[in-house]
């Protein structure tokens, strides 16, 4: 059978917005590598890089939803290529800046223009595809990014104990490629414009803000790939960092295969349904993270909450462009893409912090019992389809 069969019909140009985010995903590894560049490549002190990755969380926290108005103002697809060139010139810059009073602000900015591809990406998408569409090519996308970053790591892993300064090229020049794409082949959207009365911001959408609010826990849970669960895996279980490594590899697996035929099985679901079922399974995963001590119980956590990740993450994505009005697409996907960027800056210090002091059988419990509070207020949510 084929795995992607539920992507047949979708648009050419979505497809080659997937090929444009492919290409600039494979060389995504300068983000994975900083902390390490910073202190083994410059000699930096702990506390200094991590005062630099703070910074790199709040230019991304900062340009999600600005980037995302911008994008509603000027275009789109305009916004997405100014993101993708800047952040690759900004890229390559940074280890040619020696001065800490100037690099922390270029990591900051990078990390602003970087960020900035996200909402315009989703709202790109929104303008290409139909309502019936749209969440299987929020889907594509999805394993288009997960596919570069299994592979992008690990060829920067290679380079780096060669040169650190290489990985910062090969960052730089696939974000350039991926443009090279988008310029080509990607055409500009014709935006809808309002014009009757002006359309609520999403600042103002109460529904809008309450859902955001609802995913808040279970988005802060899976974060825990980047706190509790590597310590997990390669110290308390004594599997190494080989172990933590291959759970990655198994998901990206699951998810190349599974996460097309599963989102076309729960199509007719409402939202709220898909995102509380992602939420469980994501809480259920986690949940017995804590008692999966043999490999094969290890497995099983990670493709139970596999695949929540993949039932909730296209659902979040369609509900929120679903409740977009056409001209503030941009900023209603700068707002979602700031929610996961406050997880994500939030969910792994909360829970290192939490499994440093209560242990990690706590963490895992607590996080099958956040997890669930997401399911629960999400259950009943019923998108405003406005397009």
């Amino acid at each position: 059978m084929n795995p992607w069969k539920g992507l047949k019909g979708l648009p050419r140009c979505i497809w080659m917005l997937a090929l444009s985010t492919l290409v600039n995903r494979l060389g995504t590894m300068v983000m994975f590598f900083l902390t390490l560049y910073l202190v083994q490549g410059r000699g930096w002190r702990a506390e200094d890089a991590a005062t630099a990755m703070a910074l790199y969380g709040l230019g991304a926290l900062a340009a999600s939803p600005i980037s995302g108005r911008l994008a509603d103002r000027v275009g789109h697809r305009r916004v997405l290529a100014w993101s993708l060139f800047t952040s690759a010139i900004a890229v390559i810059l940074i280890p040619y800046v020696h001065s800490r009073a100037l690099l922390y602000p270029l990591i900051a900015l990078w990390s602003a223009l970087n960020q900035a591809f996200w909402p315009a990406s989703m709202a790109l998408i929104t303008d290409m595809a139909g309502p019936e569409q749209r969440k299987q090519a929020f889907v594509l996308h999805r394993l288009a990014s997960n596919l570069g970053i299994a592979i992008g790591p690990a060829v920067g892993g290679v380079m780096a104990h060669y040169s650190y300064t290489s990985i910062f090229w090969i960052d730089g020049i696939t974000t350039l490629l991926g443009l090279g794409v988008l310029l080509l082949w990607v055409p500009t959207t014709i935006q809808e414009r309002h014009t009757g009365t002006a359309s609520m911001s999403g600042w103002k959408d109460t529904r809008l803000l309450l859902l955001l609010l609802g995913m808040l826990p279970a988005i802060l849970v899976f974060t825990q790939l980047h706190g509790g669960l590597p310590l997990w895996i390669s110290r308390d279980l004594g599997h190494g960092t080989r172990m933590f490594g291959l759970a990655f590899t198994f998901n990206t697996l699951l998810i190349l295969l599974l996460e097309v035929a599963l989102n076309t099985r729960v199509a007719a679901w409402t939202h709220g349904h898909q995102l509380a079922l992602g939420a469980v399974l994501m809480a259920v995963g986690f949940g017995l993270t804590g008692f999966a001590k043999p490999i094969s119980m290890l497995a099983f956590t990670v493709m139970i909450w596999s695949l929540g990740e993949m039932i909730f993450l296209p659902a979040s994505s369609d509900a929120v462009a679903a409740m977009a009005p056409p001209d503030r697409r941009g900023e209603y996907m700068g707002l979602y893409s700031m929610t996961w960027t406050l997880a994500i800056t939030l969910g792994p210090w909360l829970g290192l912090l939490t499994y440093a002091k209560l242990g990690p059988m706590f963490l895992w419990m607590a996080c099958g019992v956040v997890a669930l509070i997401s399911s629960v207020s999400l259950v009943r949510f019923k998108a405003r389809i406005t397009t």
